[in-house]
């Protein structure tokens, strides 16, 4: 376990194996966790980085709702890998870790050497689909704080491991407000504008994603 004060908060992060670097971004509700395996299977190769995100596993969980945003996110991002010494990294996350590694793109385009995006989504044009996704989001939050951790339980494997290594359901909650909920357009027309290699990764069961992610692939 290694953590490092940035941008004002004490981020966990892990760091293995040597080469270009690769800096992977875990989905809502889990941890950097999530991304051991890919840390044995690829540390001969690269130099593997992974990170959990504000209100997530032994990252801070502050206090102040507007401390979660999805810019606050790449920002993070890109604090850790200046921490590093990295330059430019291969840029990859799930779910809500595809879409920061979508926005870091667009905001950092010289650090980003290539992008793995996997069962994600660039988000909305249409402001009503937005709407609703935001609704769950903020229904999500409302029941972190109604059951805590607990409403984590009947979730994917990730997220239930996860369970005992959040400091704060509140956090989770303050996450999905300002970090999960979305606002505006500028990713998803961003797409034809992205110019380094872009793997799209795609469960064929993971049905809420199949349609997004043939998307990405046709527009990038």
């Amino acid at each position: 376990m290694t953590r490092a004060r940035l941008n004002g908060i004490e981020i966990d992060y892990a760091v293995s194996g040597s080469g270009p670097a690769l800096l992977l971004t875990h989905g809502y509700s889990a941890t950097r966790r999530m991304w051991e395996g890919q840390h044995r299977a690829l540390e001969d190769r690269y130099q593997v980085i992974s990170w959990s995100m504000r209100g997530h596993g032994q990252t801070e969980s502050p206090a102040d709702p507007s401390k979660y945003s999805a810019d606050l996110t790449i920002a993070d991002m890109e604090a850790l890998l200046r921490h590093l010494g990295v330059q430019r990294a291969v840029i990859g996350g799930l779910s809500l870790g595809g879409v920061a590694s979508l926005g870091f793109y667009l905001a950092h385009l010289e650090m980003t050497r290539a992008l793995v995006i996997c069962d994600s989504g660039p988000g909305y044009r249409n402001a009503e689909a937005r709407a609703a996704w935001n609704q769950r989001a903020h229904e999500r939050a409302a029941e972190l704080e109604a059951r805590g951790l607990d409403s984590l339980s009947g979730r994917s494997r990730e997220m239930r491991e996860a369970m005992g290594e959040h400091r704060s359901a509140q956090g989770l909650a303050h996450a999905a407000r300002g970090m999960l909920a979305q606002e505006g357009s500028h990713l998803i027309d961003g797409l034809p504008g992205i110019k380094v290699p872009t793997l799209i990764i795609v469960g064929d069961q993971d049905k809420p994603f199949l349609v997004p992610c043939e998307y990405m692939a046709k527009k990038i």
